[in-house]
């Protein structure tokens, strides 16, 4: 015999802002003290429904990262980007975990988040542990 567990997940979880599909949990939530080009952003463990872009190199804030670019599988929107490997010894707990930009995700309130006025218009390439 079979378990069935149904869990209420209404407000805990961060979607995509543009067709708000699911893409993460706060339970996953990592860590929320990084910031990127347009604000703050999320350090995750886990998302769903998102696809990776090529690997690049990118120098941040905290050393060369090798990161990848993430997208919802919805509508193609880019949400943030994966750590795929950490040069320095002290970043390496990034390794293998996702960022997801604030103002490109609703809120597990629903909300929406926007770009903060000192935030710069470009890619996703910094950040600040």
């Amino acid at each position: 015999m079979g378990f069935l567990f149904v869990v209420n997940l209404e407000g805990k979880i961060y979607s995509c802002k543009h067709c708000q599909t699911h893409l993460a949990l706060s339970g996953d939530i990592v860590s929320k003290a990084f910031h990127c080009r347009h604000g703050k952003a999320y350090l995750f463990s886990k998302v769903v429904n998102v696809f990776s872009g090529s690997n690049e190199e990118r120098m941040m804030t905290t050393g060369m990262h090798t990161v990848a670019d993430i997208f919802c599988v919805k509508c193609g929107s880019i949400v943030g980007w994966k750590y795929e490997a950490a040069h320095e010894k002290g970043q390496k707990y990034k390794e293998g975990k996702f960022i997801l930009e604030r103002f490109k995700v609703s809120g597990p309130d629903g909300t929406n988040y926007w770009v903060s006025p000192e935030a710069q218009v470009g890619g996703s390439d910094a950040d600040d542990a």
